[in-house]
Order: C-alpha cells, then structure tokens, then sequence
C-alpha cells in the first residue's frame, strides 16, 4: 500500500491517500480538493474521517461529488473490522479530542490513522466542544494494548510509533 500525506488548509491538517494497485481510500481531506484531485489516477473506494473538526472535512463535499463514493466516519460505523476493496482495517473508537474520534489500524501494514487523537509525543486538545479528558485517558488505555511496532500517522504533524509513544508520552505514563 502506498501512503501520501498532503498538507491542506492553513492548520497543515494532514490528509492521507491511500493507494492499492489503481484503487484509493482518502483520509480527512480537509481542504485543496484540487491539490487532493492531481494525487489521484484511478477509483476512490471510499472517504474515512477521523472527525468532524473543519480542518479534517473541508473538501469532503467536492469529494463526494467528484467520485460518488461513501464517507465513513463515527456515526454510520461500528468499532470493528472492515474491508473496502482490498483495504482491510479495524475501526477504533478513541473519544477524547472529540465524541466522534475514530482511528483506523490497517492491521496488515501495521499503521494507524489516528486523527487528532494522538500526535508525536502528545495528544489532542480535550478542551474544545465535545472534547473530554476523562474519555481520552480511556482511549490511551485502549491504545496501550496495541502492539508497539505500529506506525502512528497523526492529523497533524509527523508520525511516530506506539513503542515511542507509550515510553516517552507524558499522557501514557500518567
């Protein structure tokens, strides 16, 4: 599977293009659908969001009705797994930043899109509307159960790994 992140919107909010053989799932395209548009030469399958902060949904509107495809986000899934074409991944549930913050491991690739949910050696913002510390100290308990090796790729900023996170996150060891 090959992976491309482009910067949208002035936030530098982290959309990812995902791409198996002519086929392509898009995460959180947040703004420059035209940007988005000349990174894609084949069928997108589907349009996953991590939530619904307007940084990460901004140009899923052109999307849709550029390529008539679904949008998958909290409010039509459940935690789980999945395979859209030859996309396979689990559906995490990870509230915190958000009511609605989902985090999609691709479990064959071990990578995880984690939204603004986690971040290079922090986390989101439980401050805003919707936001709650106390959910996200239950999500970071659920993500400690993961394997270390996984490939974290955040909503904003570099990634990072979980084996990093879990030893040098401040919020994982408190």
């Amino acid at each position: 599977m090959n992976i491309q992140c482009i910067k949208t919107g002035f936030l530098e909010e982290n959309c990812y293009i995902l791409k198996k053989g002519n086929t392509y799932l898009v995460i959180d395209p947040g703004d420059d659908f035209f940007k988005l548009k000349n990174f894609i030469d084949g069928k997108v399958l589907g349009i996953l969001i991590t939530h619904r902060h307007f940084d990460h949904i901004g140009a899923v509107e052109d999307m849709v009705r550029e390529y008539q495809v679904l949008v998958y986000e909290r409010r039509n899934l459940q935690e789980g797994n999945y395979k859209i074409g030859d996309f396979c991944f689990r559906v995490i549930f990870t509230p915190g930043h958000s009511k609605d913050s989902v985090s999609y491991y691709f479990y064959e690739q071990e990578i995880m899109f984690t939204g603004d949910f986690l971040f290079y050696n922090d986390i989101g913002r439980c401050d805003l509307d919707g936001g709650s510390f106390e959910e996200m100290k239950l999500s970071i308990e659920k993500m400690k159960k993961f394997d270390h090796d996984i490939i974290i790729y955040p909503g904003h900023g570099k990634k990072t790994n979980l084996s990093f996170e879990k030893e040098k996150n401040i919020y994982f060891n408190s």
